[in-house]
Order: C-alpha cells, then structure tokens, then sequence
C-alpha cells in the first residue's frame, strides 16, 4: 500500500443504507420502556454482575460521576438508581468487557476500519494498550510507553515554535488531568488549547460574561425546582439530559410551568413518565410543556423581541410587570432596549418566529405574572452566526423580570458533557487571562506564554495550511465533532504526529498525521489505584459544583494508565526532570495537583476536603447580584440584532441533530424510538409540504448540499421522512451532515459553528 494512501480515503464512512423502519413518534420519555432499553444494554456490555454492582454506583456520592452529561446529581441522591437511559448506555459503553489489542490491529488495517461505520467501530470495545500507526505503514502496532513519549517528545522538540503544537481537550476528562494538561501546553509555550466548548457553549459563555460578568450559568438544581417558569430553548433534554426531567417534573409539582421553544416537539418536553414513581411506571406520567412554540430555525430571537415588546406594552399600561427596582439598582441598559424594541413591528416578528400568536399571547401572559423564572438552553441557541446574541436576548428578558439572582430564577446553559465545564475552569482556554498566568508564574515557577492561542476553528486552518505539526487530543472524537468534515480530516493529515488519549477506537484515529499514537487510558467508573492506595478524581457540573469521582470496577487492562498519570510522565519525559513542576509526582499523587489547583484557580479552595460527598459551589458573582466587574458596576441589557439568512426559493435551513442512540458523536446504536426511527440514522426530517412542493415522497433517496464562498458541500444518500418541522426547515444527524457545515462560517465572537441553521438545498440522489 502507497505512503499517501489515508489521504485517498474518505473520512465518512460507509453510504449504505439498513433496513429502515419508520414509526409513529413516540408522546412520552423514559418510562418501563427506558428501564428495560438501559438494562438490557448494560447487560449485553457488561454482564449483569458488573452492570448492577456499577449503575448503583454512579453519581453516588462515595461513586463516580456519570461519563454522559453534566446535569447534577441531587444533594441526597437516590440510592435506587441516580441515572438515566442515556446515562446507563455511556457507562455500559466504557466499561465494555469487549477489548481490543495488537491481534485485532494486526488483523484490521486503517484502510479497512475505515469502510467501518462509526457505530461499527464503537463496538469494538476497550483499547487496551498503546499503539503506533508509523509512517508509511497502515497498521496499528504496540508500542511502549516510554517510546510513544520519546516519540512525543522530539516531535516536539523539533518544532519552529511551539506554537506549531495544538493540545484538544474533550469534555469527559477530570479537572487533575485538565490542569495537568493545559499545565504542559504552556510550559511546552502554547495557548493552543481548543476544546469541545469552542464547538457547543462558547457562545454562552461569551454573552454571560457580557451581560453578567461570568461565562457560566447561575441556577442551581433547587432553582429549578422552585420556578414558577422555566423556559427550555433550543434543547432536547429527553435525549441529551434526561435526568433533567425529574427537576421539570418537580418544579411542575411544585405549581411551575415549563415553556418549550424548539422547531421540534420533542418526546421528553411533552410527557416524562418517571421510572422512580409509581405513576410513571403505571400511570401516564407527568406532562411536562404548559406551552410549546415552534419556532423556525434561528429564530428565538424574533421570539424574545415580540415577548420583550409585549411586556412592556402590559408594563406601561398597567404597571408590575418589569421589576423596575431591580432594572434601576442592578442593571443598565433599559432605556436604549425600550427605544430599539420600539422600532420592531409585531406582525413581522411573528411572520419570522412561525407561531401563532394565540401562543405568543398565552406566553405573555404567563411571563407577566411570573418573577421566579429560569432559562435554561444548548446548542439550538448557540450553534448559529448570531449564537451569542441569542443568549444575550434572553438575558434582557431575565434582567427585566428581575430574575436573576434570587431562588427560583436565574441562567441555566446545560452542558452537554459531564466536566467541560471544569476544563475551562481549571484552565483550558486559548486566550490570555493575566491574573491566572501571574499565579502560575508565582506558584508553579514558570512563566506561561501571553500570545493568544488558537480555537477549534484556528486550529483547523492552521493545520490545514501546514501551520501546525503536533496535534494530541485528550479524549474525544475530534474528526467527527468538528465541522466540515472533509476538510478537517485534510487538515489532520498534514501533521508530522497525531496523538489520542483514548478509551476506545474511533474515527479520528484513523485519519490521522504522519505518525499516530494510540494512548489507553482509564474510564471513569474503573478503580485507579496506585502503591495499594485507591486515587480519585473530581469534576464540575453544568451548576459549578465540584465532587469527587472515584470508580470502582477492575481496569479493563493492566496496559493502560490514567489521563493525569500520563500526562505527568509525559512531560516528565520531555523536560527530563529539569522543570520547576514536578510532573511525575503529580502524575502519580492527585492531591498534589489539588493544591495547585486550589493556588492558582480563582474559586477552588480546599478541593480534596470540599469535594466530598455532594462537593462544594465555585463563587457565582451573579448568585450574589455582584456586577462591579462590568460598566458602571450593573449588569448589561443589551441591543441585539435579529438573524437574516436570505434563503434562496430553493434553500432550507437546516439543523444538525442527535438521535436517542447516541451522545455526541459515540453511537450506541441505529435507533431513534423518541421520533420513530428504527435501524437507520441516514435520514431528513421534512415538512409534508416542502415535500409536495419539491415532489418528494416517504424514504426518497436525496443528496444535502451547502454552498459558501463558492464552495460546494455535500452529504450524500439521505432518505426523507415526514415530520413535524416548520416549513422552510430540516433536520438530520450529526455527524453524517458535519460534512455540510462550513468551518468558517460561526457566531460572531464565539466561532461557534452555525451546525443549526446551514444553507441547504436537496436533490434526489444519482447514488441510489
């Protein structure tokens, strides 16, 4: 085989379609049903023993925290089950007893793997020892710790400036190890520290630090329960946080309503059957949307700007409606948005937003009487070019009614891995913040590098145009995460190495640079022990709090090592024991890099002792109502524009999606019961009427095409299904359509990419 050949091969896997089955969409989440799915993977994964001894454990408090995502556990959590479907599926997902070593590699080449789907390759199980893909060759081979460092290391070494290294971090890894590993990358002399944050809630964090002077939200789990509105915008909670049900379910107990605002009506927002309580086991469960708005794609703002404007019309005829103490002592701003809303006709924002306004009105109405309210929302707000501004809109309403900073009411952006939060906090960021780098100097000896690094979208330029040589990961999928698949996957082969700190195989080590390294590590629910002495680990939920995680399953090998000890010994290895941090020991004794964390990141004190059982709550500014960081010491009201798309007569929008099978980009497996589709993820949802209009039926076969600055993209064999979306507007899988989606076009400030609200138009397809 040819030298060149991983730049000849498709980085998309196979176009073949199963044996699709479509059904009615499903009216309710979770349930005996969700019970039985949950089980019965865990069991095929892990074996009953195994299954029951870990899923009791999980967010436990003395347990592990659940590898899905980062909605929070309960102060006193349930000692029957704290976990979910989609939980129960990532832990029965890493700790597989399937495995797979040097025979399967010796048996399987890279070009082969690579006609593999990505749920083919996720059912391999466990990596379980390290592994080198040499230049030139086209299987993976074992490699020995110290040399895959040796490797590592010149690499490195032989670089023009560091700045040719690019250090990814996924959200799945623990703060010791993002600390230890955005630690390295400054010391090596590199802010080149993209993250998976830069693909979801970048754009939140840049509008909170806006509007509220902190890129995180400020609601808490008891907020939500003790609401008298929660909105819920551009989220799918039943699939991608469906513990997130139970606090909906609570706060509706407690006499709160719930506002959905999502172009999709989907399954968990409409009637969540609790498998905790008898009537969601015997009943029908808890219907959970008091009030769903469609909205077509992008346009939430419309939305909030037809609300804003409608309150304050009630507001000045009747008075009570905006909290106007609070408006004058906390925030600026009001004037300006009062003049701009103004200028905003009714009629033509509710033209844009497509509801009714009947809806709008009831929405209205339940607004006005309400002080206690939450927002809570993902990527459907985030992932456009007016991404950030989304957010900001939603913080002008939060800040009229005066719901911020008070129990019952707040922000609440919900992410949707289980510590990428944490990352940032304990310092994966590509930009320069001179307080932490002067603590950094001051308590770990080095000077770290003042020159702003790149992002998700720079790094892939930068590898693309040969600007970058060294690219390592610490966990995740980054190929199918990113954007504009086929030109990243170019851009990842132009480099000298690539590195992967994995637990199981997947796309992107198989398009990969010159050279590749295959680092196994440990997942979280396996017990890490060292000199006979178990270690544990801590992470940040999506509401700031940090608690222990400490696993307790036998590691799937004896091969593979954990993140931070990697990281240590990597670093020991390329600085040779003459750096001013001692990296082999923190490597190897967590509580050392405890203690640098709590000296050098602002809020973390005392983390070994604090991260006990529930944990403990990182400083909130706007939990306090303090705003003396932004102008004039208030919080920010803030003028924002609404989204113009100039859609061509052929042109949809469309929005990337996940089915229930999956999280993120790991694939558990081919079906999507919540909308009706079983054994295929190939598939467009559409309108009835865009079908007519474009002489589509049921399970045509078309092709999804993007045009941007000339240049054309396209996923190829889709089958369309009818379904209940806005007309105009599409949806389908990621990470099938990432291939459509431009990885220079994203939201202002945040670069977020635009993956909900692409440019598209389809034709049948010629591959059928």
């Amino acid at each position: 085989m040819k030298e060149d050949f991983r730049r000849k091969v498709s980085a998309r896997g196979p176009e073949d379609f199963l044996d699709i089955k479509v059904k009615e969409p499903v009216r309710h989440a979770a349930g005996m049903l969700g019970v039985k799915v949950a089980l019965q993977h865990s069991f095929k994964e892990m074996g009953v023993l195994r299954s029951m001894r870990a899923l009791l454990e999980m967010n436990q408090k003395e347990g592990f925290d659940c590898p899905s995502c980062a909605w929070p556990a309960p102060d006193k959590p349930s000692k029957i089950a704290e976990y979910c479907e989609n939980g129960a599926k990532a832990l029965a997902d890493e700790a597989t007893t399937n495995h797979i070593g040097r025979e399967f590699f010796k048996q399987y080449s890279v070009e082969q793997l690579l006609q593999l789907s990505d749920y083919q390759l996720n059912q391999f199980g466990r990596i379980t020892e390290p592994l080198v893909l040499r230049e030139g060759s086209i299987h993976y081979e074992p490699v020995k710790w110290e040399e895959a460092y040796q490797m590592i290391s010149e690499v490195l070494q032989k670089l023009d400036s560091p700045d040719e290294a690019i250090f990814y971090t996924s959200g799945r890894s623990s703060n010791e190890a993002a600390f230890l590993y955005g630690m390295f990358a400054r010391a090596i002399g590199t802010n080149n520290m993209p993250d998976c944050s830069n693909m979801c809630h970048e754009s939140s964090g840049v509008a909170l630090k806006d509007t509220l002077g902190i890129g995180k939200g400020s609601a808490k789990l008891e907020d939500i329960h003790e609401a008298e509105v929660v909105i819920v915008a551009g989220q799918n909670p039943g699939t991608n946080h469906p513990r997130m049900l139970a606090a909906l379910e609570k706060c509706k107990k407690n006499g709160g309503k719930v506002i959905s605002i999502n172009p999709l009506e989907e399954a968990g927002l409409v009637n969540f059957k609790n498998p905790h309580r008898i009537k969601g086991i015997l009943g029908k469960g808890e219907d959970l949307t008091d009030i769903h708005l469609p909205v077509r794609i992008n346009q939430d703002m419309a939305v909030v700007k037809l609300l804003i404007k409608k309150l304050a019309t009630l507001d000045k005829k009747s008075g009570g409606v905006f909290d106007h103490e609070f408006i004058a002592k906390y925030t600026d701003g009001y004037k300006a948005l009062m003049e701009d809303i103004q200028k905003h006709d009714e009629k033509e924002l509710l033209q844009l937003c497509g509801i009714s306004e009947k809806k709008i009105d009831q929405t209205v109405q339940l607004l006005a009487n309400s002080s206690k309210i939450v927002v809570c929302w993902a990527m459907g707000l985030t992932q456009h070019k007016n991404g950030v501004e989304n957010i900001r809109e939603f913080v002008n309403l939060l800040l009229l009614k005066g719901a911020i900073g008070k129990a019952g009411a707040g922000t609440c952006p919900v992410r949707g891995h289980s510590n990428v939060q944490g990352d940032r906090s304990v310092g994966i960021m590509h930009y320069v913040d001179e307080p932490f780098n002067e603590r950094i100097e001051k308590h770990l000896g080095f000077k770290p590098p003042v020159k702003e690094g790149l992002d998700v979208v720079g790094a892939i330029r930068a590898m693309h145009e040969g600007e970058a040589k060294f690219f390592m990961c610490l966990g995740g999928n980054f190929l199918m995460a990113a954007a504009d698949t086929d030109y990243t996957a170019d851009a990842i082969q132009n480099c000298t190495l690539t590195v992967q700190i994995s637990t199981k195989l997947n796309r992107t080590h198989l398009v990969t640079g010159k050279t590749a390294l295959i680092l196994p590590t440990f997942g979280r629910s396996e017990k890490d022990m060292k000199n006979g002495k178990q270690r544990y680990l801590t992470v940040e939920n999506s509401m700031g709090r940090v608690r222990q995680s400490r696993g307790l399953l036998k590691p799937i090998s004896d091969a593979i090592k954990s993140e931070p000890e990697i990281i240590g010994e990597l670093a020991d290895h390329h600085f040779k024991g003459q750096h001013p941090m001692n990296w082999k020991a923190m490597g190897s004794d967590y509580e050392l890099i405890r203690k640098s964390i709590d000296k050098v990141v602002k809020g973390f004190s005392k983390t070994s002792e604090r991260s006990k059982g529930a944990g403990y709550y990182l400083p909130n500014n706007v939990r306090e109502l303090d705003f003396s960081k932004l102008p004039n010491g208030k919080a920010q009201i803030t003028l924002n524009k609404l989204p113009v798309h100039q859609l061509e007569e052929d042109e949809f929008l469309l929005m990337t999606l996940r089915s229930h099978d999956q999280f993120n980009t790991t694939i558990y497996g081919l079906d999507d019961r919540y909308r009706g589709i079983y054994n295929e993820r190939r598939v467009l949802f559409m309108n009835p009427k865009d079908m007519e209009k474009h002489e589509l039926s049921r399970l045509d076969v078309v092709d999804i095409s993007s045009e941007y600055d000339g240049i054309k993209r396209t996923a190829y064999k889709f089958r369309v299904i009818p379904y209940k979306i806005p007309v105009g507007n599409l949806g389908a899988y990621y990470p099938e359509t990432n291939v459509v989606v431009p990885y220079n076009h994203y939201a202002d400030r945040s670069h977020t990419p635009i993956s909900k609200s692409v440019k598209v138009r389809i034709v049948k397809s010629a591959r059928t």
